[in-house]
């Protein structure tokens, strides 16, 4: 059955008419006439049976129908262009989308991907940032890296490195302590991770203390706004310390109590089962459980900063 869809050159006439309230500069930055946007205008509202603009002497503007329609319109012909591109782009190499929790992206993964690159030229590796699980079936990616149970139906999992988070803060709210008991640390405001809602609570309940007020205080969705509420003195923030060498080195923030959160979850690359027999994935998977083994080997735990 033949899809009930207009024309593109429709489509697209209406969207530049509808950016501009003016079929004039539509036709003008179309490089066609006027005439000819009022027959795609006009041909489209006799498909949709539906007015899109009032015309005056004054000019046209878009009906509420319109205005609504034209939103709708530009994403899906933005969708359709950044497809396009993307297919442009890709020029016979193998592609990977990957979906990645940003501040394990930013820290981590990308001061080391340039390594898979050297060895693996024929595979390109996209990043999407994603803070939460979803379902394959309705995305493009191919693979993803979160922080959970490894939990997800329907895919592969593969363990990369446990978190490990411990109280840091800005040398100022340290002054010349060389630390804080979780005492000194129930008194300072508590910044909060929004996916980690009870880390603040998990972790004095890990030194015997139950604080009312362990649950309170902003809430940031990264690690990289927690740490920048730290380093402006905005309280102190429950952050791993592999995700924040470049401050801890740089002093901008140091850790004010060297007792860590151990946790169940951890960090995992979770692949979709109709992906799995993938060779650049393969390539990409053994590569990557590779890189968080020998990272772990290291045993690279920073010492407080005094």
């Amino acid at each position: 059955m033949r899809r009930k869809i207009p024309s593109t050159t429709a489509l697209i006439s209406f969207e530049a008419a509808a950016r501009h309230e003016s079929f004039t500069k539509a036709a003008q930055e179309l490089s066609l006439t006027q005439g000819a946007i009022c027959r795609q205008i006009a041909s489209l509202e006799e498909f949709l049976s539906v007015e899109l603009f009032r015309r005056s002497r004054r000019g046209v503007k878009l009906t509420e129908a319109g205005l609504s329609y034209s939103r709708r319109v530009a994403t899906q012909l933005d969708a359709v262009e950044r497809d396009t591109l993307s297919v442009m782009g890709q020029q016979g190499t193998n592609m990977i989308e990957l979906a990645v929790v940003p501040t394990f992206g930013t820290q981590w993964l990308l001061p080391r991907l340039k390594d898979f690159q050297e060895q693996h030229p024929e595979v390109t590796v996209n990043l999407t940032n994603r803070t939460r699980p979803f379902l394959f079936a309705d995305t493009d990616f191919d693979a993803a890296i979160y922080f959970g149970d490894a939990d997800w139906s329907g895919t592969e999992s593969h363990r990369l490195m446990g978190e490990s988070p411990m109280p840091v803060c800005s040398p100022d709210i340290l002054g010349k302590k060389s630390g804080l008991t979780p005492g000194e640390i129930a008194e300072l405001p508590l910044l909060q991770q929004t996916t980690r809602p009870y880390a603040w609570r998990q972790w004095f309940n890990s030194q015997n203390l139950n604080i009312p007020r362990d649950m309170t205080g902003p809430r940031y969705e990264l690690f990289s706004m927690l740490a920048q509420a730290a380093m402006h003195d905005m309280g102190i923030a429950l952050i791993p310390p592999f995700l924040i060498q470049r401050e801890l080195a740089e002093k901008r923030l140091v850790i004010a109590n060297p007792d860590a959160l151990s946790s169940i979850k951890a960090y995992y690359l979770m692949i979709p089962e109709r992906k799995v027999e993938s060779a650049s994935l393969r390539a990409f998977r053994d590569w990557l459980v590779n890189q968080a083994h020998s990272y772990s080997l290291e045993g690279q735990r920073p010492h407080p900063i005094t």
